[in-house]
């Protein structure tokens, strides 16, 4: 995916994210509920723009409190549908997560980067075991 659509991908789901959390697509109002629960720098109203607009992609660290805000997950807000990873999982029972499952997901999408690299790992390893026949409980 070329750079600039790449923007404009995202700046798409974000539009969507916010609309679905009934909040208004306005670049005062991103910055001023996104500056409410950053504790970082705060964003200018311009960069909100830029995010709305598909002219630039927050960071990491900013996509995790936008994700968290609109209850949707980072690596979709980040990167949108994509093919699972090396695992090639071909059976997700949790595509469409139950309470207990989505709360799960609201709690890995909040530990760091590097403990969310371990988790996915360990759920890549248990799932190829489980198609492997073995015995996953041990």
């Amino acid at each position: 995916m070329k750079p600039s659509s790449e923007r404009e991908a995202f700046s798409q789901r974000l539009l969507d994210s916010l609309r679905s959390a009934a909040c208004p697509e306005s670049p005062t109002v991103l910055a001023r509920e996104f500056n409410h629960r950053f504790a970082g720098s705060a964003i200018t109203v311009h960069a909100a723009r830029k995010w709305l607009v598909g002219e630039a992609i927050p960071t990491q660290e900013k996509l995790r409190i936008l994700a968290e805000w609109l209850s949707v997950d980072v690596h979709w807000l980040r990167f949108g549908d994509q093919v699972l990873g090396p695992c090639d999982v071909q059976d997700v029972s949790i595509a469409t997560p139950d309470g207990e499952s989505a709360q799960l997901v609201r709690e890995v999408s909040k530990l760091g980067e590097q403990h969310q690299i371990i988790v996915r790992q360990v759920i890549r390893m248990l799932a190829r075991m489980a198609r492997a026949g073995q015995d996953v409980a041990r």
